[in-house]
């Protein structure tokens, strides 16, 4: 039988001054074990990352424009204001990567795995992308019943987002943007909802079991009864009408008797310290 030729192998990871290097003679880095690497706005434009590992790299503000990626390893790659103009991500493992104010216009996303990646209102996706729909979190994502279970969204953009049914215990979304989002019968138990914008959200029937809302904007939330408020601590909640409140005080007495693990608050007690 004949021997199939060797495949060279790096014994030592690329540092961003040899990448640099190789892609200004032209090298491939195909299939290049690139962990953590920090490429942050660098020129990388028409280089070769095919099958590349850049898992957790820094690409934010990289110029990536026509850059092969195709079956690309970057889950939680930070891809914050990157261009990534006609870029081929075919395939490629985009989980939990950031993609905030990216540039993807004219990309080739075709089976590219975009689940529990994140943008914002300033991503630019290619005209015609089912982005909503995608697995990807951001404004107007279609999230219904999605296991969201610890996420960390500190920040995120979920303005009018739909997450009926969404499970998010123990999900980190201290000021996330929530204006206008579909959070009836979400799973919020030990949410931590620190200074999040709630504004106009639909939440009936969500469970705040155990969930940290101090100082978030409840202006306009619409809500009649929730599945629970056992322990969650209103503190300084803002927006909270009279009829709110009257709301959130008609819950079980038992709930409203509960303490708050972190901060060790009855609901009854958080309920008195609101700005109205």
């Amino acid at each position: 039988m004949s021997q199939l030729p060797a495949i060279a192998v790096r014994k030592h990871q690329l540092s961003p001054e040899n990448v640099l290097a190789a892609i200004k003679v032209g090298e491939s880095l195909i299939q290049e074990d690139l962990y953590q690497i920090d490429l942050s706005g660098f020129d990388l434009q028409n280089s070769n990352f095919s099958k590349a590992s850049l898992i957790r790299a820094n690409l934010s503000q990289a110029n990536l424009t026509a850059v092969d990626l195709s079956n690309a390893d970057l889950r939680g790659a930070d891809l914050r204001k990157t261009t990534l103009r006609q870029a081929n991500l075919q395939g490629a493992c985009l989980y939990r990567v950031d993609l905030s104010g990216a540039d993807l216009s004219d990309a080739n996303l075709t089976d590219a795995k975009l689940k529990g990646s994140r943008y914002d209102s300033q991503t630019i996706f290619p005209e015609g992308f089912m982005y909503k729909s995608s697995g990807a979190i951001g404004p107007k994502a279609n999230l219904n019943g999605e296991p969201l279970n610890t996420a960390n969204l500190r920040n995120a953009d979920l303005q009018e987002a739909n997450l009926l049914g969404a499970y998010l215990g123990g999900a980190d979304l201290t000021g996330a943007n929530l204006r206008g989002a579909r959070l009836v019968q979400a799973d919020l138990r030990r949410c931590f909802l620190t200074g999040a914008f709630l504004r106009n959200a639909r939440m009936n029937g969500a469970n705040l079991a155990g969930a940290d809302l101090r100082a978030a904007d409840m202006t306009g939330v619409d809500f009649e009864k929730f599945e629970s408020i056992a322990g969650a601590d209103f503190s300084q909640v803002q927006g909270l009408t009279d009829a709110m409140r009257s709301r959130l005080l008609s819950q079980p007495q038992q709930e409203l008797e509960t303490l708050n693990s972190l901060t060790l608050k009855t609901t009854l007690a958080s309920l008195s310290c609101n700005v109205l």
